[in-house]
């Protein structure tokens, strides 16, 4: 199960057209974690559903709590993958965040030793 709450503007004055949000995102369980992850881009990345509207480009700033954990681990990245509301096979709607270069190996380290030994699975997931 994912949990994430509305982003929050972190500042009205941004001058660029993409606008920095604050998303509080909770992944309770590995499967969620396991669909959710993109380990395919660099720096690693994650899935998030959502049915606001995105462009690629735009920055997002996640306080990501992983599974029983009470560490709120603070990573920055941007929207570089949306699945829109009307996709085929029914996949869910969302974006798909890469975590910035400054924060991608604390989240990436992480989220990979708790999938360890279930990264290289055919499993299905949120993106491919």
């Amino acid at each position: 199960m994912i949990m994430s709450t509305a982003e929050l503007p972190l500042n009205n004055n941004t001058k660029s057209s993409a606008r920095p949000g604050v998303l509080s995102l909770v992944i309770k369980d590995r499967n969620a974690l396991y669909t959710a992850y993109m380990p395919f881009l660099k720096g690693g990345g994650l899935f998030i559903p959502s049915n606001k509207s995105y462009r690629l480009g735009d920055e997002v700033f996640m306080l990501l709590t992983l599974m029983d954990s009470k560490e709120k681990i603070p990573v920055a990245g941007h929207v570089v993958w949306i699945t829109p509301q009307d996709a085929p096979r029914g996949r869910a709607p969302g974006i798909g965040i890469q975590f910035s270069a400054k924060d991608a190996d604390v989240a990436r380290n992480k989220i990979e030793a708790l999938l360890l030994g279930q990264l290289q699975s055919d499993r299905a997931t949120h993106t491919m």
